[in-house]
């Protein structure tokens, strides 16, 4: 065995081989086999069975780490309602499961949740292990603040929904962050430029693997750029909150929103209930804005 085996790491934890029945949700690497932690294998070897999206890759997994004979099961978005209850019958028994995602951590954008949903509900024991997601590492090789932060998962597949999102959060002031298909990237960017042109991202792509690359320009220059040079692999955006800057000039098309809809004859609350869904702003603070608008007259 050679230190470049990643098996010469997995050191047997006493405190594993009684696991108790129930779930444990393992993360898995999502690019170098190396980050996966000692714990993790020692509760795949411990385990009964592996439950996984797609047994080929997990198969994988497992065999490079000598647990190429494990027990799979297979769910996913397609798992019928007889294999969910298989495997809450499974845990009830007495059996110890693992759920593994095809990487990184389980239920971070995998159907996984509901899964675990339905064995508390049951009373059935349920652990999460700390490991590899591509999130924390999107947000740290940004750049960009990381006190508060959101992610909001895949982008949708329609431009529509994408342009509806970024319309809605642009006025956030956390940093956000969200997975997308480098096959409709370029047109993600494109509709990012358009609504936050000046707005700092940076792009996020193989994250751990060979050919891991991080671009950080402007909405607008980055689109331009990946028009250009079209990127492949699992990809990450990172976009930056709104600044003070951005909040002061967007105020002035918020009052103007609110003048349109007072001209209406809507109501401050109504105002509140419709600009809030609009801009992603909070519902309060427009109902403040619209409330002190209308005592003042400045319509």
């Amino acid at each position: 065995m050679t230190v470049n085996d990643p098996k010469v790491f997995h050191i047997r934890n006493p405190e594993e081989s009684n696991l108790c029945s129930g779930l444990y949700l393992v993360p898995t690497p999502i690019g170098n086999l190396r980050d996966i932690t000692l714990r993790a294998l020692d509760v795949l070897q411990a385990c009964d069975a592996v439950i996984c999206e797609d047994s080929r890759v997990t198969g994988k997994l497992l065999k490079a780490y000598g647990l190429g004979g494990k027990r799979k099961i297979i769910y996913n978005d397609h798992a019928d309602d007889e294999t969910k209850e298989n495997i809450l019958n499974m845990m009830a028994s007495g059996k110890i499961l693992a759920l593994v995602s095809d990487a990184g951590t389980p239920m971070i954008s995998d159907p996984g949740y509901k899964l675990v949903r339905d064995c508390t509900d049951r009373g059935l024991y349920v652990t999460a292990l700390p490991g590899a997601n591509a999130v924390l590492p999107a947000l740290q090789l940004s750049a960009m603040p990381t006190d508060k932060f959101m992610f909001a998962g895949f982008l949708p597949s329609k431009d529509k929904g994408v342009r509806d999102i970024f319309t809605s959060y642009k006025n956030r002031d956390e940093t956000m962050i969200f997975y997308d298909s480098p096959k409709r990237v370029a047109k993600t960017l494109a509709i990012l430029s358009d609504i936050m042109p000046d707005r700092a991202v940076a792009l996020v792509r193989e994250i751990s693997k060979l050919y891991e690359e991080v671009f950080r320009m402007k909405a607008g220059n980055l689109a331009d750029h990946i028009a250009d040079n079209p990127v492949k692999g699992e990809i990450a955006l990172v976009i930056h909150g709104n600044t003070s800057a951005e909040a002061s000039a967007d105020n002035g098309d918020l009052e103007k929103r609110i003048g349109e809809e007072f001209a209406k004859g809507r109501s401050v609350k109504d105002i509140s209930v419709l600009l809030a869904m609009e801009t992603g702003l909070k519902k309060k603070d427009i109902y403040e804005r619209a409330l002190d608008i209308k005592q003042n007259n400045t319509l």
